[in-house]
């Protein structure tokens, strides 16, 4: 009768073991598999593919009118070249932008499929922690019971093996479980490094959006003022033009003259030791220049390039925009009426640097007087028509100009 009851428990015991066994197997058939609509990432997988196509296509474009531009830029200079440029130049940004905004559809599909993945893996890690937790809750069962209690209530030595046998595959399972946890970690910590550089990607695209819809405002602007241009007579247009240069050239000239004055008035303050000792001249940014540059030195792309190469950077600030002297040094010459013709600010520097700023809408400084460097000096402007602005300008931006020794340079040699 004893040994009948023996050999039940054994059964039930060994029966137990097997089916939890069993479970386990199954639940990684059932249960592990993927737990999102695989249809649905299919899908936005499809919807990647295609918007990458479209952004092909969009880009084949954009080199035509790139192309377009360049063979432009080595025709003779003139007022029906410069409209031609800008034409193409538009059309250009105009794609430049659809492209722009497929960019960002894309990374939010990229998004939205490591999302469903993300989702994926979590669920993964947690029914493998259940699973985990509800082997070592056997395991700790089965550690209560003795070697010899085993023994005793086993008739053989095959059926005290078979038992460890069960144990051991207990184990095994719980050591591939485990790894399996660990893989799934793994994974979930890539997809979450992916989908952050995946949303930081989008943010740079939605600021370089900003910046191209900024640029066709000053496109768009600059082709409303030549193509009144071209509206005009032979004799008005030449005219025109003649006195937008004499202007260029005039400015130009007194730059050059009253730097050369200037410099020799320090150096005779210089000689009364009157002369504030400035040290070595190491400019920063007047503005911030996140936003970027609207033109170039000597810029091929330059609207007005017809008239004049342009001898400065243009910065993208927006309106009002504070003007810090890049460098201490002497406030030697302060255009400024109050009104919508040109207006700008010089500062002389050590080192036989100087420079200009234009288009400024205000100004906090006088002639005579010694800035240090981080000072504000003057609000930029630029806005068509505004005070301050000059007939040549085609959107918020500040002019800066260095020059050495009077002879304008690129500011992008000397900036950091």
């Amino acid at each position: 009768m004893k040994q009948n009851k023996n050999k039940n428990l054994r059964f039930i015991t060994k029966l137990l073991v097997c089916l939890l066994i069993i479970s386990f197997s199954l639940a990684d058939f059932f249960i592990l598999p993927k737990v999102f609509a695989q249809d649905e990432l299919n899908t936005l997988n499809e919807r990647i593919k295609n918007k990458k196509k479209e952004i092909d296509s969009l880009q084949q474009q954009i080199d035509a009118y790139s192309a377009q531009v360049k063979t432009k830029e080595k025709e003779a200079k003139s007022l029906k070249n410069q409209i031609a440029i800008l034409d193409n130049q538009v059309a250009k940004i105009n794609l430049d932008i659809e492209a722009t905004e497929k960019r960002i559809e894309q990374t939010n599909l990229e998004i939205q499929s490591l999302n469903l993945q993300i989702e994926d893996s979590e669920k993964n890690i947690n029914k493998t922690k259940e699973k985990i937790a509800d082997y070592i809750r056997l395991i700790y069962k089965n550690d209560q019971v003795s070697y010899l209690e085993v023994m005793l209530t086993n008739s053989s030595f095959s059926d005290f093996f078979d038992q460890l046998k069960y144990t051991e595959e207990i184990n095994s399972s719980l050591k591939t479980n485990l790894n399996k946890l660990k893989n799934y970690q793994k994974d979930l910590q890539t997809q979450k490094t992916s989908w952050q550089d995946k949303a930081n990607t989008e943010q740079d695209l939605k600021d370089e959006l900003q910046k191209k819809k900024a640029e066709l405002t000053e496109k768009n602007n600059a082709q409303e003022v030549l193509l009144i241009q071209a509206k005009l007579t032979a004799k008005q247009y030449q005219s025109y033009v003649y006195q937008l240069q004499l202007e260029q050239q005039q400015a130009n000239a007194d730059i050059m003259t009253l730097e050369k004055t200037v410099r020799q008035k320090l150096e005779e303050r210089e000689k009364q030791n009157k002369f504030i000792n400035l040290g070595p001249a190491k400019l920063s940014w007047p503005v911030p220049p996140d936003r970027g540059l609207t033109a170039t030195f000597h810029d091929p792309e330059y609207p007005f390039r017809y008239i004049f190469e342009h001898p400065a950077i243009d910065i993208r600030v927006g309106q009002g925009t504070p003007i810090k002297a890049p460098e201490s040094g002497y406030v030697a010459r302060v255009k400024f009426n109050g009104n919508t013709s040109y207006a700008y600010v010089m500062v002389i520097h050590n080192d036989g640097l100087s420079t200009v700023y234009g288009h400024v809408s205000k100004v906090y400084v006088k002639e005579d007087e010694y800035v240090s460097q981080g000072q504000v000096i003057a609000a930029s402007g630029g806005m068509p028509g505004s005070v301050g602005a000059g007939n040549l300008t085609t959107g918020p931006h500040l002019h800066f100009e260095i020059r050495l020794n009077g002879i304008p340079v690129n500011p992008l040699d000397y900036l950091p």
